[in-house]
């Protein structure tokens, strides 16, 4: 292989506001040669991407993109495409309701003198389609295609704009293993003809079988590249590599006293709300006992938030199953309202587009889960409202000039707290909080922790999801470790480490079709 690179990224420096997204990472790739990429959640994988995909355009980063030896300024995705360069994020970038061939062309149409030409782009579909080793006609709308065969058009699109350099974010994340060979097997042969590839993966039997170097990243930085030619990639050191950062004093001390099972799960299935036949949640079985915190780790489409709100009053997937029992009795949570009134709260993830009303104040978001907690025959009781929101902004010290005070004025972790403040008041049995501490700084972390603690001594079960190992290591007394909508390990938290919760994802036997 030449010497000299395709790509060259060298020392580039992303902030967002209080946050080092990325520092001084390097990144060489050379053209027929595929490039994985991996780390944790939040090692800087996908920034990485975005800056080098000019989603983050120049000028907004330190450092410096060499392609083809020349030094590049990219003021948008535009500009990177015109190169050669494309990503195809986790999400696909496809319009269901278009046919393949407008899929292919969507945004750089075959076109004669601003006519459209469907013979032509027919044709060329075909070639493209034909390259990928798909067998469809190009006139059949995407949304009918099974998500391998989506993932191909994908690949297939980027084909169409004269690829040089691929960048797939966790390509097989939602393929079954047939789908998921298939689309490794088509790398290997886009290699062969001199595209290079970055591979984002976390599937490290993927990796070995196909990448030629291995670049691992932690916490915004560039820990290694190793090159497989030369040397086997053993699962541990890459594991090591991936997670290998200490651990600090940084949970509040707590001790567990876990009583009774609360809440209980039985076979628990889920199926996608817009792809019914693909089963995403697969027989899950879950306790909580009161006074116990318990984890949920799992990389990024291992569906633990599918798993959350499909059990929070079925808020999301189709052709749901399997048993809930709440102290031992089955229990009706076949809507918000009703999971509501079992005695479940869920903290979403997503606290600005699902959790707060921002245009709001504390006051009105307070008490929107329960409002017939502050209403009088039917009617909403301003001084009661008010009341329940002072007690609530008191008791979890949420910093505000008052309670009318606007909750997009807030702080990221204040407007964590608001939420919080939100379930709180329904009084749930069992809290499910999704990733309660992403965006917030490390003090507001501290409180947040301090907080789940003193729920868990007043006896609530507490259901823990977080991209963060240290964090579930350190919070949880008990760990479920899931993968590709399943629990592939349970362990409690004291013989819990990094190491075993990655080893469990990355070697568990990958889901039968």
């Amino acid at each position: 292989m030449d010497d000299t690179p395709l790509l060259e990224m060298q020392d580039i420096r992303k902030t967002f506001p209080g946050v080092v997204a990325l520092d001084r990472v390097n990144l060489r790739v050379h053209a027929g040669e595929i490039h994985a990429l991996v780390g944790e959640n939040g090692a800087g994988k996908s920034t990485l991407m975005k800056v080098l995909s000019g989603v983050y355009p120049a000028g907004g980063h330190d450092g410096r993109i060499l392609f083809e030896g020349r030094e590049q300024a990219f003021a948008g995705i535009a500009d990177s495409e015109r190169l050669g360069i494309i990503i195809i994020h986790q999400e696909l970038a496809l319009v269901p309701l278009l046919s393949v061939t407008e899929n292919l062309f969507l945004g750089h149409e075959i076109a004669r003198h601003g006519v459209l030409q469907p013979g032509p782009a027919h044709q060329r579909a075909l070639q493209l389609l034909k390259r990928v080793g798909l067998d469809i006609d190009p006139a059949t709308p995407v949304g009918r295609l099974g998500i391998g065969q989506q993932q191909m058009v994908e690949i297939a699109k980027a084909l169409a704009k004269d690829v040089r350099l691929l960048i797939l974010d966790e390509p097989t994340a939602s393929l079954n293993e047939r789908d998921s060979q298939a689309l490794l097997d088509l790398l290997i042969g886009l290699r062969a003809q001199g595209i290079a590839c970055i591979l984002i993966s976390h599937k490290l039997n993927e990796i070995a079988r196909v990448a030629d170097r291995v670049t691992v990243l932690r916490d915004g930085s560039t820990i290694e590249t190793i090159d497989c030619r030369v040397e086997p990639v053993g699962e541990d050191r890459v594991i090591r590599a991936m997670v290998g950062r200490t651990m600090a004093e940084r949970w509040p001390p707590r001790t567990a006293r876990p009583g009774e099972v609360v809440f209980e799960l039985r076979d628990w299935c889920a199926h996608h709300p817009q792809q019914p036949e693909r089963r995403v949640i697969d027989r899950v079985s879950l306790q909580v006992r009161a006074g116990e915190v318990v984890g949920i780790a799992g990389l990024m489409g291992a569906g633990r938030t599918e798993l959350a709100m499909s059990v929070f009053g079925r808020a999301w997937g189709t052709r749901i199953s399997g048993q809930a029992l709440l102290h031992g009795r089955p229990v009706d949570l076949s809507t918000v309202q009703r999971a509501i009134a079992a005695g479940l709260a869920y903290v979403t993830e997503d606290r600005k587009g699902c959790g707060l009303v921002l245009d709001q104040d504390i006051r009105f978001n307070t008490p929107l889960a329960n409002l017939p907690g502050v209403a009088r025959a039917g009617v909403i009781q301003p001084g009661q409202e008010h009341a329940v929101a002072s007690d609530y902004r008191e008791r979890l010290r949420i910093r505000s000039s008052g309670v009318d005070h606007r909750t997009l004025n807030l702080s990221g972790g204040n407007q964590q707290k608001v939420v919080l403040a939100k379930w709180l008041f329904t009084r749930p049995e069992v809290l499910i909080l999704d990733e309660p501490t992403r965006g917030i700084d490390v003090g507001a972390k501290y409180e947040i922790y301090t907080l789940i603690n003193q729920l868990a001594a007043e006896g609530k079960a507490v259901i823990l999801i977080s991209s963060e190992l240290p964090e579930l290591l350190g919070m949880s007394d008990r760990l479920y470790v899931m993968n590709e909508g399943r629990f592939v390990a349970e362990m409690p938290t004291a013989e819990a480490t990094q190491e075993r919760v990655m080893r469990a994802i990355v070697t568990a036997a990958p889901r039968a079709a």
